[in-house]
Order: C-alpha cells, then sequence, then structure tokens
C-alpha cells in the first residue's frame, strides 16, 4: 500500500492539533503516518502529543525543549521521511475525506509527476465547510509550463497543506530556506516543479485551509509590499536554484519581475485614490518596480502613477474611484473563479 508521511508543526496550536491528526488518520487507501512536532508551545501541545500518540500507534511525536522556528521544525520532519510521499500540514488546517487516495493515485499513474495540488477550503471560523470528494479529472503540466504561468501571474498559486510531494523529490531539493521566512513555500514549489511536472486534482477539495485575518497583509498598505517582495525573493532564489537550469529561465525571470513590478504600480495607484495614503509610501511601491523592471519607467502603469503623483489626475474623482474600484472587485473575482476551476491565475 502507498506510504504517506503527514509532518505536523505545532507551536500553540494544541486546540486545533486532535482535528488535523484525526483528518490524516482517517484517510483511506492509503498508509499513514504522523509525525507532530511541537516547537516548545507554551499551551497544551505536549499533553495533546502524549495523548495522541498513546492513542494510535501511527502518531509519533517530538518535542524541542527550545523553539526554533518555523523553517527549522519543517525541514527537521521533512528530513526525517521515509515514506512513498509526505504532507506537510499546519497544526490549524485538515485534510479533506479521500485527498490522500486522489493525490496518491494520480502521482502513482504519472510517475513524472512529484508534486500534486488541488483546491484548500479557506476556513474563517470554526465551523468547517462541507468538502466536495469526488474528482472531475486530473491536470498535469510539464513543470516548465507550470513555472512560466506563475511568473506571468506572479502569484503563488498554493496555500500548503493541500500539496502532496513525493518524498524522494523532497529530499533531492531539501528544506525550506530560513532566508524566506514568508515565501519559503512558493520557491520550493517552483524548485519542485524545475525537476518533475506538476498535478491538480480538479474538482474536489484538498484541504482546509485555517484563515488568520490578523494577518499583516490583510491590515496595512505596507503588508502588500511585503509581500510583493517576498514573492521576488522566492522567484529569484528559485532561478538561482533548479529553475535556472530550464532553457527559457532568463525569459520567464523576466517575466516574473515585469509582472511584479506592474502590480505594485497598480497598487500605488489604488492607495492613492483611496486618499489615504502617504507619499512616502507610495514611493516605496514606485521604487520597488524600478529596481526591479527597470523598463517599467516606460510603461502605461508607471505614467498612470505620474500624473496621481503630480496631481494632474487629483485624488480622481469620487465617482471613478469608486467605479475603479468595483472593477477592481469584479478582476477579483474572476481570477478567484479560475483559481478555484483550474488552480492557476
Amino acid at each position: 500500500m502507498t506510504t504517506v508521511q503527514i509532518i505536523v508543526p505545532c507551536y500553540n496550536y494544541g486546540r486545533y492539533l486532535r482535528a488535523c491528526v484525526n483528518s490524516a488518520l482517517s484517510q483511506e487507501n492509503v498508509d499513514v503516518k504522523v509525525l507532530i512536532i511541537d516547537d516548545c508551545s507554551s499551551d497544551d501541545t505536549l499533553d495533546m502529543c502524549k495523548q495522541l500518540a498513546s492513542e494510535d500507534r501511527r502518531v509519533d511525536y517530538i518535542h524541542h525543549a527550545v523553539n526554533k522556528g518555523h523553517i527549522a521544525t519543517y525541514n527537521e520532519g521533512l528530513a526525517l521521511a521515509e515514506s512513498d510521499y509526505l504532507v506537510l500540514l499546519s497544526a490549524d488546517d485538515l485534510l479533506t475525506p479521500g485527498c490522500l487516495s486522489r493525490a496518491t493515485a494520480l502521482m502513482n499513474y504519472h510517475p513524472s509527476v512529484g508534486l500534486t495540488y488541488g483546491y484548500p477550503i479557506p476556513v474563517y471560523g470554526s465551523a468547517l465547510p462541507p468538502a466536495r470528494t469526488e474528482d472531475t479529472g486530473w491536470t498535469i503540466w510539464s513543470g516548465g509550463d507550470w513555472i512560466e504561468r506563475m511568473c506571468r501571474a506572479g502569484k503563488n498559486f498554493i496555500c500548503c497543506p493541500e500539496v502532496v510531494i513525493r518524498t524522494s523529490i523532497q529530499h533531492r531539493l531539501g528544506g525550506y530556506k530560513a532566508s524566506l521566512p514568508h515565501s519559503a513555500d512558493m520557491e520550493m514549489w517552483l524548485r519542485a516543479a524545475a525537476i518533475s511536472d506538476i498535478g491538480r486534482i480538479n474538482g474536489a477539495d484538498q484541504a482546509y485551509y485555517r484563515v488568520h485575518n490578523a494577518n499583516m497583509h490583510r491590515t496595512v498598505h505596507a503588508g502588500f509590499l511585503y509581500d510583493l517582495r517576498s514573492r521576488r525573493d522566492a522567484i529569484l532564489s528559485a532561478f538561482e536554484n533548479e529553475a535556472g537550469a530550464l532553457p527559457d529561465a532568463a525569459a520567464m525571470q523576466e517575466t516574473a519581475r515585469r509582472t511584479l513590478a506592474l502590480t505594485a504600480l497598480r497598487y500605488a495607484c489604488q492607495i492613492i485614490d483611496s486618499g489615504r495614503a502617504e507619499s512616502e509610501q507610495v514611493d516605496l511601491y514606485r521604487e520597488f518596480a524600478l529596481d526591479l523592471y527597470p523598463a517599467a519607467a516606460n510603461t502605461r502603469q508607471w505614467q498612470s502613477l505620474e500624473r496621481r503623483r503630480n496631481g494632474v489626475d487629483g485624488a480622481i474623482s469620487t465617482v471613478v474611484a469608486r467605479g475603479h474600484a468595483q472593477l477592481r472587485e469584479i478582476a477579483d473575482k474572476y481570477a478567484w473563479r479560475r483559481w478555484w476551476q483550474t488552480g492557476l491565475y
């Protein structure tokens, strides 16, 4: 039977741990083992680890006497895996019923696929929405094509708990980079795609992803710039490693630079339109774009931003600003639906 190792890093998420582990142990048609790594939690995580391990021989745990941080904790667990496949599952997330059998069936049938993902259901409260468990088929991309699409989008297509990766691929790549605390996962997916094909389960939900509304990029304008910088760092790092050996590496990297730069310029326009931005804040987005992609100064987005900065467009009338916001909302909804259906933005 196909073996799957579930690595569960946990820091002060003891209240979620039982549901997380049970979602893994209840998977059918696969041989599952769960390793919980308690990163010196101050809540009841250690007690919960002991209890879960005593209840099911498939559960083991490691307790850190000193907090090592999330990247080191991830890497410790990944290095210990000896299964056919593995999943890195945060303690506040869950797997959906049948997700592992769906993913491993795809990968067993297509040995060239090193990583498979699907749709992760966002969870905003305590209640779990019902999950779709019947898939409508698979999509297989060559790794290079998938990377090119991510460079064009300038976004991470994956949250994390929905990923099943071939253990041999993970060991070949090594661990996550501590220098990328916010985007090490995005860099990992890109590097995996540089040495293997990528698969997606269509029509079924593969995980529950808990959304915490206190995330910085959800609360302040500066947080989005931090997110853009993190995406940039992940993409550039991937091309400094395995992705750099791809035939079209230079062109894909240039595409990513342009996409991220234009995203920064558009966002700078939006925060001027909102009437809430300080000029120094807008300048940071402008500098980010120019530094990453100097040709941004020749684009329509740059010209639009300069008109706003120089007061030519003023703050844009209230009516026009509202219209722009509505168009952005429509575009965002379209992009989300495309991702929900295809796994791509």
